[in-house]
C-alpha cells in the first residue's frame, strides 16, 4: 500500500540534500511509484505545500521548540514541517491523522525525536497559525507568504505594497496549466474536443489559441492529443512574449536561449511553419529536447543547434527577429519553483551583466528594420528595466517599441501574476533603425 506522506517526506529530503529543482524531484518520485490519482495529488500537495510554506512553518515551529531549528537533524525538521503543514493548511485532513502519521514517520526515520514531534505538533494544533505583527511589513509578508525578507522588501520598494501582496498571494497553491494550440494542425475548438475525449476539461483565455486545462490527475504526456502533437504546455506570459516577437511566415528568426523550446514552437506556429527558426542552447542534451519537441509538433522549420548566446558567430548571418529570453533569477515563477524564493540576495548579483551581454550579442544578429525581444521570468528592475536602459544608452541604432500595445503603450512591460493570470514576466522590444 502506498504511503503518500512517506513518499512526500523522501522527496523533500532528497530535494534538501541535493539542492535540486523541485519539479524534477517530484516528477522522479511520482514516476517511481504506481499510485492512484488521489495519492499522487496528496504527495504533490504535501511536497509543494511544505516547500512553499517553509518560512511560515519554521516560524510557528520555533515558538514551541527549546533549541533552534538549525540544531535539528533534517529528517526531524522535515517531519515537523509536514505535520505542521497538514495542521495549518489542509482542512480536510483530521488533526489526529496529521499528528499520528507524523509520529509514525518519526519512529521510522528519527525515533529519538518522536516525542518532541508529537508534543510540538499538538501545540501547533491547539494554537493554530501565528504571524508576526504588521508594523514591519517586510517581516510580516516574509512569514505570511514564506518568502525571504530581502525579496519582500525589494518588491515593496520596486512595485509597491499592493503589488507585492498580489505577487505573493498568487505564488501560493497550484498554478493553472495553460497550453498553446498547434495551429498548424488543429484549431482551438477542435483541440477542446480532443482533450474532452482524454477526460481533460479546457477553457479559452483572453489570448487567442491559448487554453487553460484541468488535467484531473492525468499526466499530460500520456494524453492522446499531446502524443499527436496538437499542443504544447506553455504559460500565458511566455505566449505573450512570443506574440511580441511578431514573427511572420517566411522570416528568419533566432532564439538565442531556446531550451526547452516552448517559445520557439509558438513562434513557428505564428509563422505557419514557413521560414527558418534557429534555436540555440549551450548544451547538446537541451538542444535535443528542442528538436524532439519540434518533431512531435511537426514543426520542421525549427533547427536546434548548440551555441553559446554570449558568443557572436558571424557565419549565422542576420535575422528578421531575434529573441533573447535570458537566464534570470526566476522570481516571477516562484509558484512553479518555490525554492527560488529562498535564494540569498548575493546569489543573483552577477545576473544583470550576463543578461546585458546576451542582449548586446543578440542585437548584432538583427537586420536593418528587424526586431529584438528581451525577456525574463524575473520580477526585478535590476534584471529588467536597468538592463534595457543601459542597452538603449549604448546602442543608438536601436529604438524601443511597445511590445504589447493592446496591454500597455510602454516600451517595457512587466506582467504580474495577480493581474495577467500568467507568470511574472518582463518583455522589452527594440527595432534596429533602417539604413
Amino acid at each position: 500500500m502506498v504511503n503518500a506522506r512517506k513518499i512526500a517526506f523522501e522527496a523533500i529530503l532528497k530535494l534538501e540534500r541535493d539542492a535540486a529543482f523541485s519539479n524534477l524531484t517530484l516528477d522522479g518520485f511520482l514516476s517511481r511509484y504506481d499510485m492512484e490519482p488521489r495519492d499522487k495529488a496528496l504527495v504533490s500537495a504535501l511536497f509543494y505545500g511544505v516547500i512553499e510554506s517553509k518560512i511560515t512553518l519554521d516560524y510557528n515551529l520555533s515558538l514551541y521548540l527549546q533549541k533552534p531549528l538549525a540544531k535539528l537533524k533534517p529528517e526531524a525538521l522535515i517531519i515537523l514541517r509536514l505535520g505542521a503543514y497538514q495542521l495549518l493548511f489542509m482542512d480536510k485532513i483530521p488533526s489526529s491523522a496529521a499528528v499520528n502519521e507524523s509520529v509514525k514517520l518519526a519512529k521510522k526515520y528519527c525515533s529519538y525525536a518522536s516525542g518532541i514531534i508529537n508534543a510540538v505538533l499538538r501545540k501547533i494544533d491547539k494554537n493554530k497559525l501565528c504571524l508576526p505583527d504588521k508594523s514591519d511589513m517586510a517581516s510580516y509578508l516574509s512569514v505570511r507568504y514564506s518568502c525571504e525578507r530581502w525579496l519582500c522588501n525589494k518588491w515593496i520598494n520596486e512595485y509597491g505594497p499592493e503589488n507585492t501582496v498580489g505577487i505573493l498571494s498568487a505564488s501560493t497553491g497550484s498554478p493553472d496549466t495553460f497550453v498553446r494550440v498547434n495551429t498548424t494542425v488543429i484549431s482551438a475548438d477542435e483541440l477542446t474536443e480532443e482533450l474532452q475525449k482524454d477526460g481533460v476539461d479546457s477553457e479559452k483565455t483572453y489570448l487567442d489559441n491559448a487554453l487553460k486545462i484541468k488535467l484531473n490527475g492525468r499526466d499530460v504526456e500520456k494524453l492522446s492529443a499531446y502524443k499527436k502533437g496538437y499542443f504544447h504546455v506553455q504559460d500565458l506570459s511566455s505566449q505573450l512574449c512570443v506574440r511580441a516577437l511578431d514573427a511572420k511566415a517566411g522570416e528568419t528568426v533566432f532564439d538565442l536561449c531556446s531550451a526547452p523550446g516552448g517559445k520557439a514552437y509558438t513562434a513557428a506556429e505564428y509563422m505557419e511553419n514557413k521560414g527558418a527558426l534557429f534555436c540555440f542552447d549551450k548544451y547538446e542534451n537541451r538542444v535535443r529536447l528542442i528538436n524532439d519537441g519540434a518533431a512531435r509538433l511537426g514543426l520542421d522549420i525549427i533547427k536546434g543547434t548548440v551555441s553559446d548566446a554570449l558568443v557572436y558567430r558571424s557565419e549565422l548571418g542576420k535575422a528578421d527577429r531575434v529573441l533573447c529570453d535570458v537566464p534570470c533569477s526566476g522570481t516571477g515563477i516562484i509558484r512553479r519553483k518555490p525554492e527560488i524564493k529562498y535564494k540569498a540576495e548575493n546569489e543573483l548579483a552577477g545576473l544583470p551583466e550576463i543578461q546585458y551581454s546576451i542582449l548586446k550579442n543578440g542585437a548584432r544578429y538583427v537586420k536593418s528594420g528587424g526586431r529584438l525581444i528581451y525577456s525574463t521570468c524575473a520580477l526585478s528592475k535590476n534584471e529588467n528595466e536597468c538592463v534595457c536602459e543601459r542597452f538603449l544608452s549604448e546602442n543608438s541604432d536601436f529604438v524601443p517599441l511597445a511590445p504589447l500595445p493592446d496591454i500597455s503603450d510602454k516600451a517595457f512591460i512587466t506582467l504580474m501574476p495577480h493581474i495577467n493570470s500568467g507568470d511574472g514576466f518582463f518583455i522589452a522590444c527594440f527595432e534596429r533603425k533602417s539604413d
